[in-house]
């Protein structure tokens, strides 16, 4: 545990907490203890929160869902995600043109109703990887093929393994590396957390609260701490998820504060 009046000092200068969801919030389809009074202690205080994944398995309006079921507020449903991220930014870079999802059927109708298009073909402007749980083989090869053919290559989120209740599975990262053993590409550019683009996505979505004022939480260090230390973000590590307390010296990114979870933080702000 931080030493109390350190962490009272850092907590007093975050006026929107960034929270991560799976092993952080919640595992699976069960809360954490202590999650749901950790938001009621963030609105008694003054100040809010937004749910932040890298998950782009779902879309915003299922994790929305979810949450409503577990009891969350309305106000905290607003979901920010890679997904959203990288939608911003594709509309940007490559106005009209159409691309390729490697994601699910979820993934896709969110992102077409934010203005996408996409094609089968390989006339493909752009190639976006998700975490994509229905992966066929077939579509599979038509990515490798059309990175092979020099298409622009963009992705999500990096993480690894995603968490589960029974242990971990396969994430986007994993089959990243999957595509680049087989034709030689990384991404051109990725959204996720600890990349800038979900970060900016970030401050389009809070009411222009600073970076400075901003603490990312979450359970892996890779990633959630990653990115407070890269953008200038307070970075706090909940040990409910992936990062066990031995892993934290280790890691070139540093946490300022660790909790066992997000309500041990209650009696500080």
């Amino acid at each position: 545990m931080p030493d109390n009046e350190r962490a009272r000092e850092i907590l007093a200068g975050v006026r929107c907490f960034l929270l991560d969801m799976d092993g952080t919030f919640y595992l699976g389809d069960e809360l954490i203890e202590g999650s749901l009074a950790f938001l009621d202690a963030v609105k008694r205080t003054g100040r809010t929160a937004r749910f932040l994944t890298n998950n782009s398995s779902k879309s915003a309006a299922a994790y929305a869902e979810k949450l409503r079921r577990m009891g969350v507020p309305e106000e905290y449903r607003d979901v920010i995600t890679s997904g959203h991220a990288a939608a911003s930014d594709i509309l940007r870079r490559f106005p009209g043109q159409k691309g390729f999802l490697m994601g699910n059927a979820a993934l896709r109708e969110e992102l077409e109703g934010r203005g996408l298009r996409f094609t089968e073909g390989m006339d493909a402007a752009w190639v976006l990887a998700a975490f994509d749980t229905d992966l066929t083989w077939p579509r599979l090869c038509h990515v490798c093929d059309l990175l092979r053919a020099g298409v622009p290559f963009l992705a999500t989120h990096p993480d690894i393994n995603c968490p589960t209740p029974a242990g971990f599975v396969p994430d986007l990262g994993a089959m990243l590396a999957l595509i680049h053993a087989s034709c030689g590409r990384k991404p051109d550019l990725i959204y996720g957390k600890p990349h800038r683009g979900i970060v900016d996505e970030c401050l389009r979505r809070t009411g222009g609260i600073p970076l400075g004022q901003m603490a990312m939480v979450g359970d892996r260090l890779y990633t959630d701490i990653a990115t407070a230390s890269r953008h200038g973000l307070t970075g706090i590590l909940v040990l409910s998820g992936e990062t066990r307390a031995e892993d934290i010296p280790a890691s070139p990114d540093q946490p300022q504060l660790v909790f066992p979870r997000l309500s041990s933080m209650i009696p500080l702000l």
